[in-house]
């Protein structure tokens, strides 16, 4: 059952590219429609832009669990293209049925510490007086699925490292489904208001993770689990766990922003003409539009996972540079895309989501305008820092990739979204996110050069160019057979 996938060394990159990328991409797209669904449904009913701002506080939440899960199973993921690169994935059942396992054990935690504290919770990341009734009933439910929805978002990162990209796909998309039509059901037939918005959104993650079970359970290719391999393994699991760690930290980073952006827009907000709730129901608005852009920007990295994995193992690093490079020429295609949307048509995008039906429109328009031509002003290097940091999970350098994550979020943008407001009033806040992109990215430039330099110098197994691809040993040893089978005749 077990075998190395040596496609990922041999086959033509592009079409490899296309294979996993694209069902990455669409897998991701269509995930991230579970929220922009939700929104776009809310804003447009008589909900209107208090219930964007009610999703808005509870959005971090969904980070947190998603942090978890991404830590297990991109951990995960990575370790078996890895061991198949090096031919020794004899073990690699073990640390998936680990990581599922420590994914169960996570989302049993998160019901256990947030259900008792969820007011306090959403007001700390908001809330206002306004919202915070239909964020507690929206949270109500949703925080029910989260254990099928953080083990639908680890096995995924499994599948497609087992090479079936396009289930992956099929998972996420049913899900997707299912969700659109019961929220025009809940939502407006039935008028379920923010309800029926968190049961939509939490059936179909149970549906999703009902299809990446079946795959689990009966479709693996390259590993076979079975009961013994969901007991926890800590010797098997510790490479996955490492090589997730960039995952989890990157989204507890974003929830960190999630949180001082919210609590400085509250406070700024009110000592301006916006007040509080405008602001908020904004940025809600603003984070699941990134959302969309930025799972593009992943899909195409995370799609090309198992090929920089695997090739890293195989130490076939001219081929890792080459996946490099044409990862970068097509993630900066989609930022310089987007940055050219936000900056020339703000009002257009967060007009999808409805006018505004508690707040003064013109104020309402003035500051999605606003937001979204500062906020994300510097959307390309946002893009190239994730790309880097998910590059090095992939090739197995977990410190480099947590490093690049951490210095745009935590290192600069927390201290200057904290500090620039004192002396720009609410505006700071938005130019604190452009600051903290250029200043990462230098970062990330810088350590991305020298991890190619350092490729540069150290020995490669295989030459994709070279004509014949057997390794030096196989050739010495086949050399001297036949001059003891000519000494022999002789």
């Amino acid at each position: 059952m077990e075998r190395s996938n040596s496609a990922l060394a041999n086959g033509k990159l592009f079409k490899l590219m296309l294979k996993f990328s694209v069902p990455c991409v669409l897998s991701l797209l269509i995930s991230s429609l579970y929220n922009v669904v939700d929104q776009i449904f809310i804003g447009n009913s008589r909900l209107g832009d208090l219930g964007n701002a009610a999703t808005g506080v509870v959005f971090p939440l969904f980070l947190i669990a998603q942090a978890f899960a991404w830590w297990f199973g991109d951990g995960c993921a990575a370790h078996l293209n890895i061991c198949q690169g090096k031919n020794a994935a004899d073990g690699a059942h073990r640390a998936m049925g680990t990581g599922i396992t420590f994914t169960l054990i996570a989302s049993a935690a998160i019901l256990a510490v947030f259900y008792p504290v969820k007011r306090p919770f959403l007001l700390l990341f908001g809330a206002s007086e306004n919202s915070i009734g239909l964020a507690v009933e929206y949270l109500d439910i949703v925080l029910a699925f989260f254990p099928p929805f953080m083990l639908m978002n680890a096995i995924n990162g499994i599948i497609r490292a087992d090479g079936s990209p396009a289930w992956s796909m099929a998972s996420i998309i049913s899900g997707a489904l299912v969700n659109i039509a019961l929220d025009a059901v809940f939502i407006y037939a039935l008028d379920m208001g923010m309800a029926g918005a968190a049961w939509a959104t939490g059936i179909g993650q149970a549906v999703s993770f009902a299809v990446s079970a079946f795959y689990l359970m009966f479709r693996t290719k390259t590993f076979k689990l079975s009961l013994k391999s969901f007991i926890p393994d800590f010797k098997q699991a510790g490479g996955a766990v490492k090589l997730g760690l960039s995952s989890f930290v990157t989204q507890t980073t974003i929830v960190a922003i999630a949180l001082v952006s919210n609590i400085t827009l509250k406070k700024y907000g009110a000592a301006s003409p916006y007040g509080e709730d405008i602001p908020l129901a904004v940025m809600a608005i603003e984070s699941k539009v990134f959302t969309v852009v930025i799972n593009i920007v992943v899909g195409i990295i995370l799609g090309c996972q198992p090929l920089v994995s695997y090739n890293m193992g195989a130490k076939n690093y001219g081929r890792v540079k080459r996946i490099y490079l044409s990862i970068l020429m097509c993630t900066f295609a989609v930022s310089v895309l987007s940055t050219l949307v936000f900056e020339l048509a703000p009002r257009a995008v967060a007009g999808i989501f409805g006018a505004p039906k508690h707040a003064d429109p013109a104020l309402y328009w003035e500051f999605a305008e606003k937001l979204f031509r500062i906020f994300l002003m510097f959307v390309t290097f946002t893009c190239f820092i994730k790309v880097s940091s998910i590059f090095f999970q992939a090739a197995g350098k977990p410190i480099s990739a947590v490093v690049s994550s951490l210095v745009r979020d935590i290192v600069c943008f927390i201290p200057l979204a904290l500090s620039l407001p004192l002396a720009f009033g609410i505006d700071g806040v938005l130019y604190a996110a452009p600051a903290a992109d250029a200043i990462a990215a230098v970062v990330a430039v810088i350590y991305t050069a020298v991890f190619f330099r350092s490729l540069s110098r150290a020995p490669s197994d295989t030459d994709e160019n070279a004509p014949n691809t057997v390794p030096a040993a196989e050739i010495c040893d086949a050399k001297i057979k036949e001059r003891l089978d000519t000494s022999d005749k002789t």
